[in-house]
């Protein structure tokens, strides 16, 4: 298996108290920054550990990753993507995530701890702003421009303007990275979350292949609707080859073993 980066579990206890008690601002400050870097690397290598055990990483590369924060645009097959992408992901980064993951106990907690951004429709502009700041405080961001699941059949989902919206004001690198894994192993799951039945698709092992391609950089308005719309079209372009890329690695793997049996 191939990592974009590995670590070692740590040996901090789980999880870890916050330091509520300092009450100097600076060192508050520096306390929780502290904090949150201790919960994320706990986590990570929690993840890091699941994947190596149960996936069959397979990631190819289309350039070397620019220096300074990036966006990282993936399709989004699965529930579980944000986790394995944490595990895969080097360097830290603040993930926007559908905002009925935040609602589930303990994990939740766990998001909001670690700097990720809840993605809440209608939310006038808040939530994009909420990502940019991340971007423009020199941290990585990974934003699914899809903004829901991919089609459990297979597909895209046509995407939304966020992603652009933060390239555009941001200036930022667009990476944008394609999923493919074996569809018959997705476990589907459904919960009550706030009265609504949420559905989940849970990939909890086989072959999990990322095609990471080259960087895309854009210039203009980012209150222009059409050239917000232009963006994100062709980000999802560049998204949905290096997908199909990636699963035709999974599929003539898959026939190689049918054919070897």
């Amino acid at each position: 298996m191939i990592f974009l980066g590995q670590t070692q579990p740590t040996t901090n206890t789980w999880p870890l108290p916050r330091p509520n008690s300092l009450k100097a601002t600076g060192l508050a400050s520096s306390a929780n920054a502290l904090y949150e870097k201790a919960l994320y690397e706990t986590g990570r290598s929690l993840m890091v550990a699941y994947t190596r055990l149960m996936l069959d990483v397979d990631i190819q590369w289309r350039a070397a990753l620019p220096e300074g924060p990036k966006i990282l645009a993936p399709n989004h097959p699965t529930t579980t993507d944000p986790l394995y992408l944490l595990a895969l992901l080097s360097e830290p980064a603040g993930f926007l995530i559908t905002a009925a993951t935040f609602d589930i106990p303990g994990v939740g907690a766990y998001l909001r701890a670690t700097g990720h951004v809840p993605a809440i429709r209608g939310s006038g502009g808040a939530t994009v702003d909420a990502i940019a700041n991340q971007v423009e405080a020199g941290r990585n961001v990974v934003i699914f421009p899809e903004g829901a699941l991919s089609p459990l059949a297979g597909g895209f989902h046509r995407p939304h303007s966020g992603v652009a919206r933060v390239a555009l004001s941001t200036g930022a690198p667009v990476i944008p990275v394609g999923i493919g894994l074996q569809r018959d192993r997705i476990r589907v799951t459904e919960a009550r979350v706030d009265g609504d039945t949420a559905t989940g698709l849970f990939y909890p092992s086989g072959p999990y292949a990322m095609t990471v391609g080259r960087p895309l950089y854009f210039k203009g308005d980012a209150r222009d609707r059409e050239r917000t719309r232009a963006v994100a079209g062709h980000i999802m372009n560049q998204i949905r080859n290096l997908a199909h890329e990636s699963q035709d690695r999974i599929d003539r793997s898959q026939a190689a073993e049918t054919v070897t049996r």
